[in-house]
């Protein structure tokens, strides 16, 4: 068990901008301890599970244009639940069981933040959904 909870703590990416406080509020602290490194180990699956998500829905994403685009990203996570529940399993694929534990304390919060994360990691990548490489298999 204890190298299990080594080797994911290991693998994550320091992230020095996300700052931790005495006054932080327990949430914030999640976000910034867990959320966000695992978010940003995470990214390049997040991307290649994207593409897939516009190849499954018949590529109607690439005819949009970049408003359109930025307000389909923010529908897929808020609205297709299934999408949604399997972006939140990749995160909380990575917690060790102590952050697991933290978290079922206040999911609903957390899991709010986590969406919100992604997809401002999504939309700061959109530029990546644009090719032809989105057409292709990955």
């Amino acid at each position: 068990m204890a190298s299990r909870l080594n080797n994911l703590l290991s693998i994550r990416p320091q992230i020095l901008s996300a700052k931790v406080y005495e006054t932080t509020s327990a949430e914030e602290s999640f976000q910034n301890k867990t959320l966000r490194p695992i978010i940003k180990l995470q990214h390049d699956l997040l991307i290649a599970v994207f593409k897939n998500y516009i190849r499954k829905h018949k590529n109607v994403f690439l005819d949009l244009n970049l408003d359109k685009q930025l307000n389909y990203i923010s529908n897929a996570i808020q609205k297709d639940i299934k999408f949604r529940n399997s972006l939140k399993g990749m995160v909380i694929g990575q917690f060790t069981v102590d952050e697991y534990e933290e978290y079922i304390k206040n999911s609903s919060a957390l899991n709010k933040r986590m969406t919100n994360i992604i997809k401002e990691r999504l939309i700061q990548s959109v530029q990546l959904f644009n090719s032809e490489e989105v057409l292709q298999n990955l």
